[in-house]
């Protein structure tokens, strides 16, 4: 895997400004209008589907993203966050960080997969 923290692809960096900012306009404008998401083993499909999950558990919780590493394998950016907002966190681990598996085509994220990993594979650089 090649470390590309501090060279994140453009869609990427927009998606993590669209929870900072917040900014929903951007954050649907970094997916394809047909994307996939899966969050916590739910999948949203498409525009409407991932904009009422966003509205509600993005914006409305308030979520932030701070990036701590990321990577690219055979084509897909990994980024672990340190996640942050007004979620219920009681049954989540001190920091939380969920690892963000982007597939990008044509400068939209096709594909999102957030997963809270109990097990984190270290890459050899």
């Amino acid at each position: 895997m090649k470390d590309i923290t501090n060279e994140l692809p453009l869609v990427v960096k927009d998606h993590i400004r669209a929870h900072n900012a917040p900014d929903p306009e951007l954050l649907m404008a970094t997916l394809a209008p047909d994307a996939l998401l899966n969050d916590n083993r739910r999948e949203f499909l498409g525009h409407e589907a991932i904009r009422k999950w966003a509205d509600k558990e993005i914006f409305g919780d308030k979520v932030t993203l701070d990036p701590q590493v990321a990577y690219e394998q055979y084509g897909s950016i990994i980024v672990r966050c340190k996640v942050d907002g007004t979620f219920d966190k009681s049954k989540l681990p001190d920091p939380v960080v969920l690892t963000y598996y982007f597939n990008i085509q044509d400068g939209l994220i096709t594909q999102l997969v957030i997963m809270l990993n109990t097990a984190v594979a270290e890459p050899a650089i």
